[in-house]
Formats: structure tokens, sequence, C-alpha cells
């Protein structure tokens, strides 16, 4: 199957076929690189183990507000599907009726809590500030819902990964 993605300002085609044990095995090419094996099995709900080349790789992909956020290698990229036709990988908790967690992207300190443990919230409405590296991010919603949890406190420590908010 063909997916065609957009990470930063580059687009790039990506061709992925299920090994033939159906174990987690793809063979995957990217762009004109030659073919590789991949090995992927999901080990939370949002973490992945990847092996990649003998090398072993954690992924954390998380629902954004227009395509996923991936995280791997100490390094988190927004990738856009540009034909979501063709991408199979939306399932119904990516567009409703489940809970989605929002995490802190790095290490940081909670500054500022823009909403409230049970407000109804818009898709991409600020619900958490995290200060990391003295720049300041806004932690949005993922979708419309309710905020069925705030974990996050003003003053806190958070953990990369450490879920602040979940919205349902």
């Amino acid at each position: 199957m063909k997916t065609c993605v957009r990470i930063g300002d580059r687009e790039l085609t990506i061709e992925w076929t299920r090994g033939e044990d159906s174990d987690g095995t793809y063979r995957l090419q990217l762009e004109s690189h030659p073919e590789r094996a991949v090995s992927i099995e999901r080990v939370e709900p949002v973490t992945y183990s990847v092996l990649l080349d003998g090398r072993s790789i954690e992924a954390r992909v998380e629902p954004a507000v227009d395509g996923l956020i991936v995280t791997a290698g100490g390094r988190r990229f927004h990738v856009e599907v540009i034909d979501p036709r063709r991408w199979n990988g939306r399932s119904r908790s990516a567009s409703g009726g489940a809970r989605q967690n929002v995490t802190a992207p790095m290490p940081g300190k909670v500054v500022r809590l823009l909403a409230a443990e049970g407000d109804a919230v818009e898709e991409g409405q600020g619900l958490v500030v995290v200060e990391a590296m003295k720049m300041q991010n806004e932690l949005k919603a993922p979708r419309a819902g309710r905020l069925v949890r705030l974990a996050a406190q003003a003053g806190a420590a958070v953990r990369a990964g450490e879920v602040l908010a979940t919205v349902e």
C-alpha cells in the first residue's frame, strides 16, 4: 500500500506491505531508498517498539488536530497524511467516541492551565502551557469533547510523554 505524508515541509511516499506471517513485520520503501524490513509491536496504547535494521526504537504515535505527532529517538515529528482516503491507520478512536490523551512533548514545567476538568473543549483549543528550554508550548485538545481528566498542576515538573489531560 502506498501512503503519501508530509513531515515538516517534505512530502514523502511510503510503500509498505505486510510480511508473510502477519506478525508485525513489514517491508517498507521510502521514496527511492532500498526496501527495508521493519518489525512493529504495540507495547502501550500510543507506544510502539520498532525494530529497523537491527536497531530497536521506541516510538510514540499520538493523534493531533491535523495528523499525528510521532516521537522517536529523542525527536518529535508532525506527520500529516496527504491523502487520508488511502490511509487505513485512522480508527474510530481518532475521530470520535474514545478518550485521547494530551502528553508533555518533552520534560518541562506546567506554567498555566487553560481549561478545567469537566469543561467542554473544541478541537485545537489550548489546555495546558508547558515551559521547556525557556520556550512555552501550548498543548491543545486533539478533538472536540469533554476534558474528563486534568492531571497537570500549575508549577509541577513533567516528564516527556507524561499524560497531562484526557479528552473524551
